[in-house]
């Protein structure tokens, strides 16, 4: 007789939501712990200290807790740009590439379109960078509605176009010369740029991507077109069997998903750092996918998830700062909690059952 496998693993039908957020709260516990050994074998210091110095690399100050609270901002306007395309399993990986057309069109608002008044030239620009971020979730959409294309590596192949495209126009922008990036920054008169609001510069950053965040919530789980892109993401075919055109709605899910990717590019460039390089996106394209994977594209879980994020990216640089640590030690740290984190979703996932003795007895 066979005998039954020592370890089985079994997906879970439904899981509490309270016991979930216990497994990934014990996973950053456990990370935790672990990143404290390290540090302490390696540097003899104390991980308490370090995680406090981690904290107030993000906190420490009010300029600091309002880039802070920028930065997540941006990451989690990505994110929410990434939910519909995911939730219907068209894995968007171009999000940097929409990005970067989306601040390309915002630049070329603010360069040519400068006489206008501040509240025209924004809407232009919003205009713009949603069009041309829609855009470019256009072209990988039709081709897998029509010839079933691979979406994975077209969109990824399209952020190296976006790529170039952005080197050509920084080139063609450059000012001043050699800096390598577009002098769209006019310190007088700041055409283009987000305006304060009670004395904060980036609090219309946090209402763009806030109101953002609940209309794609309650796009998704109330709307029929929500309910046409949870039905597609399952089952094409039974998407098809219920009368749901599957072509237009994934055409009408990466027109979506490419605007706000490209709206994104418009908050970088006019609300951030008001210029456009090939670091516009810096890499928040990809990092963004673990903001929506983990939130299980749910866009208010997405605001712990981005904030997690980028606290852990300051705390990270804040302590290869002050203790002179390498930068790579810091990152290991803010790896080895991604990675426990990560890991905690199996958990959630699956279970793991052991053959009992008495099963080992009777085999």
């Amino acid at each position: 007789m066979n005998k039954e496998p020592f370890i089985r693993i079994s997906r879970r039908d439904d899981l509490p939501i309270w016991k979930a957020w216990l497994i990934r709260i014990a996973a950053v516990i456990i990370s935790l712990i672990l990143c404290g050994i390290i540090i302490y074998g390696l540097v003899k210091l104390n991980p308490l200290k370090v995680y406090i110095t981690m904290w107030q690399g993000a906190f420490s100050t009010e300029k600091r807790c309002w880039i802070t609270i920028r930065d997540c901002m941006m990451l989690l306007c990505i994110g929410v740009g990434l939910a519909p395309a995911f939730r219907m399993r068209f894995w968007n990986i171009g999000a940097e590439g929409q990005i970067l057309v989306g601040g390309i069109a915002t630049a070329a608002c603010m360069l040519y379109f400068k006489s206008l008044p501040t509240p025209l030239l924004l809407l232009v620009m919003l205009i713009a960078s949603v069009t041309a971020g829609a855009l470019w979730g256009l072209v990988p959409a039709l081709f897998k509605a029509r010839w079933e294309t691979n979406e994975t590596l077209f969109t990824l192949m399209m952020n190296y176009i976006a790529i170039q495209l952005t080197s050509f126009f920084v080139s063609k922008w450059e000012n001043p010369y050699g800096s390598n990036s577009v002098g769209i920054i006019n310190r007088t008169s700041q055409e283009g740029w987000f305006p304060s609001i009670f004395g904060q510069q980036y609090l219309l950053n946090v209402i763009i991507v806030m109101a953002l965040t609940i209309g794609m919530f309650v796009y998704l789980k109330y709307s029929k077109h929500g309910y046409e892109i949870a039905v597609t993401g399952e089952s094409e075919r039974t998407a098809r069997y219920i009368g749901i055109n599957v072509r237009r709605t994934i055409i009408r899910t990466m027109l979506l998903s490419g605007g706000i990717c490209g709206l994104a590019g418009f908050v970088a460039v006019a609300g951030a750092s008001h210029t456009i390089s090939t670091s516009t996106a810096g890499g928040r394209g990809f990092t963004a996918i673990i903001v929506a994977w983990l939130a299980k594209f749910n866009t208010f879980v997405m605001i712990l998830v981005a904030l997690l994020l980028v606290v852990l990216e300051k705390g990270a640089a804040e302590i290869a700062s002050i203790y002179s640590l390498s930068e790579y030690a810091s990152q290991m740290i803010e790896g080895i909690i991604l990675f426990f984190i990560l890991g905690s979703e199996f958990f959630i996932n699956y279970r793991l059952i052991f053959r009992s003795k008495a099963k080992e007895v009777q085999a």
